[in-house]
């Protein structure tokens, strides 16, 4: 699927190869942005034989799984960037974007289909003079999008985990501290992506400065401060986690104490009520003539008994154990 937008605002949607290097021809009058979703074999050859793209880069679109980088090549530069969104099963997928960065044309290729994109597309319909008639802007405002896209998806994680301390403290149960661990594997998948983004970004303001001079770098610049805003937050949403780990286990250690006590407080009163027992249970003949008859040997054993009991609960309520 292919998309391509001018800085003036006209739009082509699926471009013939012949309509493409036509546009190719005369970028340097009016740059343009060629998207494309799910690549085939002909979007492939366009990309080499049409724009004369590096087959090493190429092979990078086939394959996929790569990592955040900047290369530079006669005439252009490949970047590749993620962007991440929560699926329905609240996980964090990465989409993998390649870029084709060059003074007149932007070029970018995707496998999966991203709403943010199209987004842009409709707007830029709508209101060309965001472009400013500038190529270079115009990449500016593509690799923008796609870089704040990750605050939505950093503000939900961020509000699971304060739902989660409060259901920690609430109760907590084994299925919390497995949430925890989840969350914590993604957040740290976020702060590799992020902070290889940060990096290629740094190296990017100082291409640009080659490519459109010091007016784009400004906003490169713009886009740098919103990666380093968002690796300090997934640093935050690390230290909330661990936190959230101190309050799991302090609060799973604070109930065991309370059973515990509890369990000592029962043990402690049937302590002397079982040493009575015994006692009482003694065929001594001093004893058995003491207790003339059944009846007092009753009440004179459980009033003991309920004395022992009685004492023990006042010595504990006075020490703060009950």
């Amino acid at each position: 699927m292919r998309t391509l937008i001018t800085t003036k605002g006209a739009s082509l949607d699926e471009p013939t190869d012949k309509a493409i290097a036509a546009r190719l021809k005369v970028c340097q009058e009016d740059g343009f942005w060629l998207d494309i979703q799910g690549p085939d074999a002909n979007d492939l050859e366009l990309l080499e034989k049409v724009f004369g793209f590096h087959h090493l880069t190429i092979e990078d679109i086939k394959h996929q799984n790569q990592r955040p980088k900047l290369e530079e090549y006669h005439g252009y530069t490949f970047i590749v960037i993620f962007t991440a969104m929560l699926t329905a099963g609240q996980e964090v997928t990465f989409h993998e974007h390649h870029m084709f960065v060059s003074k007149n044309y932007l070029v970018t290729v995707h496998d999966e289909p991203a709403e943010l994109l199209v987004q842009l597309a409709a707007r830029i319909r709508l209101s060309p003079e965001l472009t400013k008639g500038n190529p270079g802007f115009l990449q500016y405002l593509v690799i923008d999008q796609l870089v704040d896209s990750l605050f939505p998806l950093l503000e939900t994680l961020d509000d699971r985990i304060d739902s989660l301390e409060d259901q920690i403290l609430d109760k907590a149960t084994p299925e919390l501290l497995a949430e925890i661990y989840k969350l914590k594997h993604q957040v740290i998948e976020l702060r590799k992506f992020i902070g290889a983004q940060r990096d290629l970004f740094q190296r990017l303001i100082t291409h640009s400065m080659d490519i459109h001079g010091d007016e784009l770098t400004l906003y490169w610049r713009d886009v740098h401060d919103h990666l380093i805003r968002q690796y300090d937050t997934v640093d935050s949403l690390r230290d909330l986690l661990t936190g959230a780990m101190d309050v799991y286990l302090s609060t799973v250690s604070n109930r065991l104490n309370n059973t515990m006590k509890a369990l000592t407080v029962i043990a402690s009163i049937f302590l002397p009520i079982s040493f009575l027992t015994g006692f009482y249970g003694m065929n001594y003949l001093f004893l058995t003539s003491q207790l003339e008859t059944p009846t007092m040997a009753f009440f004179i054993g459980v009033g003991t008994m309920v004395a022992s009991v009685l004492i023990q609960l006042y010595y504990f309520r006075r020490r703060g154990w009950i």
